[in-house]
């Protein structure tokens, strides 16, 4: 019985000297059949020969390299659509790198139930330290989840809980679904995992690491770190939420998302209330910022209206009265009781929303 099939593609800028532990992670995994795709966007810093002396030592692998540069949207596309056809595909960064076994124990959920589009897991976080660091990779267990029941999960969150090098896709949903939405630049990823689970079930691999994912200064969220107190986070990441609701609209109706209205409700009440207790602890630790605060509160409140439907934004009154300088002294003091008045305040709200 052939083994499952995995194209990897790993897009490259400027991070030739980590490539040769990205791939050889690939090209050691057991249990499947591998195909890597490096993918040099124009490095123009040698990045380019260390993939073609890694392709020079194993037939398994291909090197793209671009003229100029296009940009990690384009890229990423390329390799998942373009160039990917195996039973199933990843997607990592030349500065990532997978655990043993990651790829067996992914498709493996995937080949016992044909209705997986998706399946990821835990990463480590690292960064360049060699030998890696060790990694749980025992047998573990999986969970999946029905792809709507998991979309409606991520809108109650607000946040991304995949790292895209340990996620992996059925490649025939893949190409269904399309490539990476332009209009997104760094919340293309979180846009992605949904789309797909439109289109299928999300299994979770529990109890192993499934890759690692490097920090270093060069690393790209690390360059893209806010300023603002993640003024532009929240909005991109509110952007790839209500995204995915307008292409959910366009499909046929079995995979269509139902109760859109209520979704959109969740995930605005849920980032605006993450920017208030973004205020709220830089109260606490003595960080406020006015300009930062102003910037967060009015994001709340552009997105949800009203900012009294909120129980945080009562909370927050509540340390803008003791004030900045104060706050930090009384924390451990007042804010117990504080957190309690509040959270009664709330499902007080509640209950009178409901009729009860």
């Amino acid at each position: 019985m052939p083994l499952p099939s995995v194209d990897v593609a790993i897009p490259c800028y400027r991070y030739g000297e980590m490539l040769p532990t990205a791939v050889q992670s690939v090209l050691s995994q057991d249990g499947v059949d591998v195909r890597v795709l490096i993918i040099d966007d124009a490095s123009g810093d040698g990045s380019a020969d260390v993939a073609r002396e890694l392709a020079a030592s194993d037939p398994r692998i291909e090197v793209t390299e671009h003229e100029t540069n296009r940009g990690h949207i384009a890229t990423f596309t390329e390799g998942v659509i373009d160039w990917a056809k195996a039973d199933y595909t990843l997607l990592m960064s030349a500065d990532d790198a997978l655990t043993p076994g990651a790829l067996r124990r992914a498709t493996a959920v995937m080949e016992a139930d044909p209705r997986v589009a998706l399946v990821y897991g835990a990463a480590i976080d690292w960064f360049g330290e060699m030998p890696l660091p060790e990694a749980r990779t025992g047998a573990g267990g999986t969970v999946v989840h029905s792809g709507h029941d998991w979309i409606k999960a991520l809108f109650a969150r607000g946040a991304n809980p995949v790292s895209s090098p340990a996620a992996v896709t059925r490649t025939s949903v893949q190409k269904v679904v399309g490539g990476y939405d332009p209009q997104l630049l760094h919340t293309s990823d979180l846009d992605m995992w949904m789309r797909v689970a439109l289109h299928g079930d999300v299994g979770f691999v529990a109890g192993a690491d499934q890759a690692y994912c490097r920090g270093h200064a060069a690393n790209m969220s690390v360059a893209y770190e806010d300023s603002d107190g993640g003024v532009r986070d929240l909005r991109m990441r509110l952007g790839a939420f209500l995204a995915l609701l307008e292409k959910s609209a366009l499909l046929e109706s079995g995979n269509r998302l139902p109760d859109v209205a209520q979704l959109e409700r969740t995930v605005r009440r849920q980032l605006a209330t993450d920017a208030l207790l973004r205020v709220a602890r830089s109260y606490d630790k003595g960080t406020y910022s006015d300009a930062v605060a102003v910037q967060l509160v009015a994001f709340a409140a552009e997105t949800v209206g009203d900012l009294g439907t909120l129980p945080q934004w009562w909370a927050l009154r509540v340390r803008r009265a003791i004030g900045p300088n104060v706050m930090p002294k009384l924390r451990y003091f007042v804010l117990p009781a504080v957190t309690r008045r509040i959270r009664q305040v709330g499902r007080d709200r509640q209950l009178v929303q409901r009729g009860v």
